[in-house]
């Protein structure tokens, strides 16, 4: 199963899952919404998946996945602070990134 697959099946299991989660495309990419806020999407030119992680603890372990950075869209060398890329190469971790963007902030 290739990255945008699994994304594609974790994207489903969520919306099935909470009733709060709905499918979207923005920011010029498929992105899953909790409460009408983007948490997560996938990244087709980076073949991952990309998570905000207001929780500074979540985000540091993630950011400490081998090929894992902040999320650039960009590309102006000005990243979207609490959004981390995590390779498909991590795709086994992506549901658990998930559940903790879905949490809500503040």
């Amino acid at each position: 199963m290739d990255a945008r697959e699994r994304y594609d099946d974790l994207a489903d299991f969520l919306t099935f899952r909470y009733d709060f989660v709905e499918q979207r495309q923005m920011m010029g990419m498929p992105c899953v919404t909790a409460r009408g806020r983007i948490v997560a999407g996938f990244s087709k030119g980076e073949d991952a998946m990309v998570f905000k992680l207001p929780d500074a603890e979540q985000r540091e372990a993630a950011l400490a996945l081998d090929g894992a950075h902040l999320f650039d869209p960009s590309g102006r060398r000005q990243p979207f602070r609490e959004w981390v890329v995590v390779p498909a190469a991590h795709a086994e971790r992506w549901e658990e990134l998930a559940e903790h963007a879905l949490r809500p902030s503040g």
